[in-house]
């Protein structure tokens, strides 16, 4: 799927909740314990986000052209935050990642239901995610 058809889905699942806060929080969470486990030998402050107020952990890897992501985080609703950005992210390639233009989150109505801390630290999360894709497009332009 691409990033926009990946961003519909969610925007739909969240429909479903009807604008209903208590409910959105929850699933949110729901979401962030699908996450696969974190290895905890990734568990080091090179692999922290910076700029968010839990810690949270994003590693990437390049494989075949496409960018696969793993992220974890020690609070809940940022981990389901995580979960919602790996969804989108992981499995495209560096070019589309770093092309994205993401609006599911004014679609769901994110500020809503997260406040600026965790405003701030979600578009840092999406700033690292950027970097590793330009990281691993600028290695596939010096290996072609």
């Amino acid at each position: 799927m691409t990033i926009d058809q990946l961003q519909e889905e969610i925007i739909s699942e969240f429909s479903l909740l009807d604008g209903d806060m208590e409910m959105t929080v929850f699933y949110l969470m729901e979401l962030g314990q699908k996450l696969p486990p974190f290895p905890d030998d990734q568990r080091t402050d090179d692999n922290i986000v910076k700029g968010c107020q839990s810690k949270v952990w994003l590693v990437a890897r390049h494989d075949k052209g496409r960018v696969y992501f793993l992220g974890d985080s020690n609070t809940a609703i940022t981990k389901g935050l995580v979960s919602l950005l790996i969804r989108i992210f992981s499995g495209q390639t560096p070019h589309d990642i770093l092309q994205a233009d993401l609006f599911f989150m004014s679609k769901i109505g994110m500020e809503r239901f997260i406040g600026t801390q965790r405003s701030n630290g979600f578009a840092a999360m999406i700033k690292q995610i950027k970097f590793y894709a330009l990281a691993f497009q600028a290695q596939q332009t010096v290996k072609s």
